[in-house]
């Protein structure tokens, strides 16, 4: 079994305060922001704080689905130029502490092609990544690059929207596996306001064609919101608001990194308990 289908499944085990089964929280982070320094205590920490699932970005120079913090995050990571092989040295750093953390990496699909999908996939599965979204490659465009994949048993994590149609869902269904991201808003990463209702019959119509967790992303800020999108899926993934805190301090010295890992670390802790109360 997978990390990701094993943490699923200790969770969908788990009970909430109300009886309902426990979500994956899902920080990201951009991989070298603001320093290659942070990453690495970024990550553990997050997990001590109520992490089940990292997402950890791959910087690109063009990140068309990204709003304007995570455009800077990726700029700023750019400027000590973080690779994607600089994403495998931190995840096998990672795991010589923490071999059970699933991770996914989120990036663009430019750098994978470079690097060629059989080669890129040999290095992930090596390195100790689980899954990879790509969120420029739609599933009808994927036929080479699910198989190199899966060869390495890495899940390949597909994206929908409050406009896929009926049609896209049932094709994503015959390529995904690890988990469906569902993009909650129209828009790019940062956007404001997240109707839950809307959430909550797109995520009821997902289900009907695709037996994966389903994790809602974009529009979660705090942890009231958290705790809303708890209650429809199976996980909650968080971005905007924890990048944001990467503008503290550069991440130079040690203190100015305590600073930032703090404020993530409390951000992430008052989730985690919201979300387990629903």
């Amino acid at each position: 079994m997978s990390r990701l289908a094993a943490r699923f499944a200790e969770l969908k085990a788990q009970k909430t305060k109300n009886g309902g089964h426990k979500t994956a929280l899902i920080p990201y982070v951009m991989t070298g922001d603001p320093s290659p320094e942070i990453t690495l205590p970024l990550m553990h920490a997050m997990v001590a704080a109520g992490a089940d699932i990292i997402e950890l970005g791959a910087p690109f120079s063009d990140p068309m689905a990204d709003g304007p913090v995570i455009q800077a995050a990726a700029e700023r990571s750019l400027e000590h130029n973080t690779s994607l092989h600089d994403v495998f040295s931190v995840v096998t750093e990672f795991r010589k502490t923490d071999d059970k953390t699933p991770i996914v990496m989120m990036g663009y699909l430019n750098p994978i092609e470079v690097m060629g999908y059989q080669s890129f996939a040999q290095q992930a599965s090596a390195c100790g990544i689980d899954g990879v979204i790509t969120v420029d490659m739609p599933p009808v465009e994927a036929g080479e690059y699910v198989p190199a994949l899966r060869a390495k048993e890495l899940d390949p994590i597909f994206l929908l929207a409050p406009t896929s149609t009926e049609e896209r869902i049932k094709k994503l269904a015959d390529v995904a596996s690890g988990f469906v991201y569902y993009v909650s808003l129209k828009g790019v990463t940062g956007a404001a306001t997240l109707d839950v209702s809307s959430v909550e019959e797109k995520v009821a119509q997902i289900r009907q064609y695709i037996d994966l967790p389903i994790g809602v992303g974009f529009g979660i800020g705090d942890a009231e919101s958290a705790a809303k999108v708890a209650g429809c899926s199976d996980a909650v993934v968080v971005g905007s608001a924890i990048v944001k805190k990467m503008t503290l301090n550069d991440g130079k010295t040690e203190p100015e990194r305590s600073i930032i890992i703090k404020e993530i670390s409390d951000i992430l802790s008052a989730m985690r308990g919201a979300m387990d109360d629903v």
